[in-house]
């Protein structure tokens, strides 16, 4: 059974960081990967709609090979085309899905959108089945709309 902590404190503990620290992406993702048990790899991805790729920015957890993603492919690339949530309970039974590590069972991807543009997401993959509830749908997207009331937390990662 997966135990979620209180994402309304973590959020507040998000806040801090985006106003006070230096690599912002970089610390939510290693605080997430520390406190939210079912979270192994938490990455965000920046758009480039000039070669339709997401390049890849701050990230914890294996190294990837999927440092550029082509729009369409994966579950990010699905993500870069159509700009919503996309949760994978079971990574095996997708079709369209680029496998990082043999160890992840599931995936989520929520937008990250500045001005209603979206500009990137954060990708979360769980060595669990079936992790992830409405409860991390919405403190993702709560995070997200919180990283974009910040553009000089992600604005290096942004292509020219």
């Amino acid at each position: 059974m997966i135990i979620a902590p209180d994402f309304s404190i973590l959020l507040e503990e998000m806040k801090e960081i985006l106003a006070t620290n230096k690599e912002p992406l970089m610390s939510i993702c290693k605080l997430l990967n520390k406190k939210v048990d079912h979270y192994n790899w938490v990455g965000f991805y920046f758009m480039n709609d000039k070669t339709r790729t997401l390049e890849i920015g701050p990230y914890i957890g294996l190294k990837t090979d999927h440092t550029r993603i082509p729009y369409g492919k994966g579950i990010c690339g699905q993500v870069a085309n159509n700009a919503e949530i996309f949760v994978v309970e079971d990574v095996h039974q997708q079709d369209n899905y680029l496998a990082c590590s043999l160890d992840t069972q599931a995936e989520i991807v929520v937008p990250l959108f500045l001005n209603e543009k979206l500009i990137g997401q954060i990708d979360i993959d769980s060595n669990d089945r079936s992790p992830f509830s409405t409860k991390d749908e919405d403190f993702l997207k709560s995070l997200c709309d919180l990283i974009s009331m910040h553009p000089e937390s992600f604005s290096s990662h942004l292509p020219e």
